[in-house]
């Protein structure tokens, strides 16, 4: 499974782009823009072709998605301990983020997957996950109900060597907007996997 995550801000031709990338395999897309507004945000989903809402994320402005039809939503960390989740469970597809393996381990079912991350030092926060051991940790892990999604630098340089790691998917970030070919490397990431 390939994720996207897209950037906190909107960039150029980004819903042509990420229309491009469902048609090209994109499993889901992670809306990720806490900073806009709700007519931003609402603008924003409706630049995405409606046919691909099953497969959009919602990372904030929760509540949107009843009136687009959306019903998968993610938790950060601090959302999941706060519990803001337990209003959008019934019907709907739930995620969230750990950066560790112990925490996922403890995960409940009512998750479909989790993030773990720093996978690799990050493209898109300099610095942040130089001295991150979330990859050795993999063999800790003992949780057979929530899937387990990498994230956090991860280019199609070893795109295929985390698959190996026996994760149940990835997610880009950083490799795929801090490039000037977004497309390009969404699709090169997508060849570099062995399906």
């Amino acid at each position: 499974m390939i994720l996207v995550i897209t950037p906190e801000t909107i960039v150029p031709n980004e819903s042509e782009i990420i229309n491009q990338m469902f048609h090209d395999r994109l499993d889901l897309l992670h809306i990720r823009k806490p900073w806009i507004s709700w007519e931003e945000m609402t603008g924003f989903i409706k630049s995405i072709d409606a046919s691909f809402y099953g497969q959009l994320v919602l990372h904030s402005h929760h509540d949107l998605g009843q009136d687009c039809g959306i019903s998968r939503f993610h938790f950060r960390e601090e959302d999941r301990k706060e519990e803001k989740y337990k209003p959008f469970m019934n019907g709907n597809t739930i995620s969230t983020s750990v950066h560790d393996i112990n925490t996922y381990n403890t995960l409940e079912k009512e998750w479909e997957y989790a993030f773990i991350s720093p996978f690799f030092p990050s493209i898109s926060k300099k610095g942040y996950g130089v001295d991150s051991t979330v990859m050795e940790s993999l063999s800790q892990r003992n949780n057979p109900d929530v899937k387990l999604i990498a994230l956090g630098g991860i280019d199609s340089n070893h795109i295929q060597d985390v698959f190996d790691l026996g994760v149940d998917g990835v997610a880009l970030l950083g490799a795929v907007w801090e490039s000037d070919e977004p497309l390009s490397v969404f699709r090169k990431c997508s060849r570099a996997i062995k399906r």
